[in-house]
């Protein structure tokens, strides 16, 4: 229970942190930020080996951000975790900032890739974790995807080769939000049955919700705790726009621009729905 009430901060405030950098920008994929927070907050709160002062650690489990234009959530759970401090939020954006608008690993410190071209985190996270076994690294490869990356035959082609390979130091998280450019992505191309077919490609296959922070939680232990030589995929469900209504009802919320009142206003509603639901910032 103590657990949950610390992860349920730790997503308040990832949430709280890309809103901020959306202010400054007046932008960005806001959508989301929100609507992965949780999943983030159970990733760099419970699940990964890391050393914050350290990013190098050649012991860490590697996160990799395949899907580089939510870099503004994953800014958010480095400083949640203490890898960037909290007084950098504000160059979000900005010219000779740690933090650009899309993900790149020659700027950041704990971005493992430069990612954004849709569809190349699975094949680089193929490698490492081939590399790591070869080492004998005991490190894990957790490689963060989009919903919209599974248009790319360059994905599939890399979930056959972990299965092949028996990758058991590999987890895919997909977020499903159901929403890229082109919009729905079960319309621009479909998915489903998206479980059956990871399982089909030889994965151990979890779905949940992924706004559900106990089950995020207990999908991330079991994914780990496997014994099975092979690799795993958690399938997250998600709410773009997730803690502030107003985000959520928007039919497009891909890449959100809001009047710069709102910005503040959207913080405003999520101060007061964590202080509803009890739960200290």
């Amino acid at each position: 229970m103590k657990e949950l009430q610390n992860l349920r901060q730790s997503a308040y405030r990832i949430r709280r942190y890309a809103l901020r950098m959306g202010e400054v920008q007046g932008q960005g994929y806001i959508g989301q930020a929100l609507g992965y927070a949780d999943v983030l907050a159970v990733a760099y709160r419970h699940a990964l080996r890391l050393r914050p002062s350290e990013p190098q650690w050649e012991g860490r489990d590697r996160f990799l951000l395949s899907h580089g234009h939510y870099a503004i959530a994953f800014y958010a759970a480095l400083i949640e975790a203490g890898v960037i401090p909290e007084s950098e939020l504000d160059t979000y954006g900005s010219d000779d900032s740690r933090l650009p608008m899309s993900g790149m690993a020659t700027y950041t410190p704990g971005m493992e890739i430069s990612g954004g071209s849709l569809g190349q985190g699975l094949p680089i996270a193929v490698g490492m974790a081939l590399g790591l076994r070869r080492k004998e690294n005991p490190a894990f490869v957790y490689n963060s995807m989009s919903d919209g990356e599974l248009d790319e035959g360059s994905t599939w082609e890399a979930a056959m080769a972990a299965a092949h390979h028996g990758l058991s130091n590999l987890v895919c998280l997909v977020d499903i939000n159901n929403q890229q450019a082109d919009g729905p992505s079960g319309k621009v191309l479909g998915f489903e049955p998206l479980a059956d077919k990871w399982a089909a490609f030889g994965w151990h296959v979890q779905r949940v919700d992924g706004n559900d922070l106990a089950a995020v939680l207990e999908a991330f232990d079991a994914a780990r705790a496997l014994r099975e030589a092979r690799p795993r995929v958690i399938l997250f469900d998600t709410l773009m726009g997730k803690g502030v209504p107003f985000l959520e009802q928007r039919e497009k919320n891909h890449f959100i621009r809001v009047d710069p009142p709102e910005w503040q206003e959207a913080i405003r509603i999520l101060d007061e729905s964590q202080q509803t639901e009890g739960v200290p910032a």
